[in-house]
């Protein structure tokens, strides 16, 4: 297993703490890829990279596979599971539209200034990552901001299911993110959100948030696949 970084004030830290740090290690290497599908976690491999004990690194293994990015199989330990096109193709690109279409016209009457202030904020951020090259947080970004639309939609069922498909949704954005012919071209897109929230009309925007995000899908769809 490699990938990982020494962590040697770990074991310092309460159970909690290291519970936390160890599975945002191991969630920040399965996203960028260095742990790849199918890689195998044991406790004690993770634990002796890491420089702690296993009980944090067996929560860690836990909260990760409620996030669908690792699963346990008895007597075969753990494994990172990939996010495969079938999968976005046929599930998480439905559900976003479903969801995101529900929530960004329940956030369109709410929105404040100060909200769409916020909005455009990430909106530069975005561009200020698109201008560096820097994929990982053009996708971030990306994530910030329709996880910022559905919490302002004020629908904590919404919230709750964006919330369990976050991880895996990140994934994907973050391993696709490399592949935008012109990167600069994300922070319009999102622009073209905010535009439609302004301007009010429900059928125009649920056409707005179906295309954006199926342009993404389309954009960085592998071909091959």
């Amino acid at each position: 297993m490699s990938g990982l970084p020494a962590l040697p004030a770990l074991s310092s830290a309460s159970l909690a703490s290291r519970r936390e740090t160890v599975a945002d290690v191991l969630r920040e290497a399965i996203t960028l890829g260095q742990l790849p599908a199918g890689q195998k976690l044991t406790e004690a491999g993770v634990a002796a990279q890491l420089g702690t004990s296993r009980a944090p690194v067996r929560e860690a293994l836990r909260q990760l596979e409620q996030e669908g990015l690792v699963i346990s199989y008895p007597y075969r330990g753990t494994e990172v599971l990939g996010v495969s096109q079938e999968e976005i193709e046929n599930v998480l690109v439905p559900v976003r539209v479903s969801l995101e279409k529900f929530a960004f016209r329940k956030a369109m009457p709410r929105l404040t200034d100060a909200d769409y202030a916020h909005l455009e904020s990430l909106v530069r951020d975005m561009a200020v990552a698109a201008e560096a090259a820097d994929a990982a947080s053009l996708a971030d970004e990306d994530i910030r901001f329709h996880e910022a639309v559905v919490t302002l939609s004020g629908q904590q069922h919404c919230l709750q299911i964006w919330r369990s498909i976050q991880p895996r949704v990140r994934s994907y954005f973050r391993r696709d993110a490399s592949h935008y012919a012109d990167a600069t071209v994300v922070a319009g897109q999102h622009r073209e959100l905010i535009d439609a929230l302004r301007a009010g009309d429900e059928r125009e925007l649920d056409r707005v948030v179906t295309a954006h995000i199926n342009t993404h899908f389309k954009a960085t769809k592998d071909p091959a696949k």
